[in-house]
């Protein structure tokens, strides 16, 4: 083996090393985040459990206007992976048509259907079952009575 080819062995070792690193640390402070935010609203649960009036009402208002924008960032995330897909799809099959003589060109309709798929869903099936929801959380009636929350066992007997 040459030198020029352990240098470049050595230097794809450690930037790899440095790529999946970060991607794990990334990942470790993401779900982090998200038990903290979990934890923060199971504490407005409680307070809002002990709690009547316009403010109880108003932190409900509040919670289910952020389950709407997290539904929302969901459905473009998914029309968004649909299009990039599509389009990679699209790319490769122009690629490989170019530059392969043959079929191999077929290969980037496998990521093109699968992009078709994914903006179909999000375009066709996930309106039809948003309607349905929609439709079912209009017919529920607000409950009158409190939120109750079960005991959490931590303390000792009272």
């Amino acid at each position: 083996m040459y030198p020029r080819d352990i240098l470049a062995a050595i230097l794809t070792s450690v930037i790899m090393i440095c790529i999946f690193t970060f991607i794990s640390v990334a990942a470790w402070a993401e779900q982090r985040r998200r038990e903290r935010e979990a934890l923060y609203r199971s504490e407005v649960l409680k307070k809002l459990a002990e709690s009547t009036g316009e403010q109880a009402r108003q932190v409900i208002e509040m919670i289910r206007e952020q389950e709407r924008n997290e539904e929302r960032k969901r459905r473009e995330g998914g029309k968004l992976a649909g299009l990039i897909v599509t389009g990679v799809g699209l790319g490769l099959s122009a690629m490989f048509r170019l530059l392969a003589p043959g079929g191999v060109w077929g290969i980037g309709l496998i990521l093109l259907f699968i992009g078709l798929a994914l903006l179909l869903y999000h375009y066709v099936l996930a309106r039809a079952g948003k309607r349905e929801a929609d439709e079912a959380a209009r017919n529920l009636t607000p409950s009158p009575s409190p939120i109750a929350l079960p005991p959490t066992g931590r303390g000792g007997p009272d």
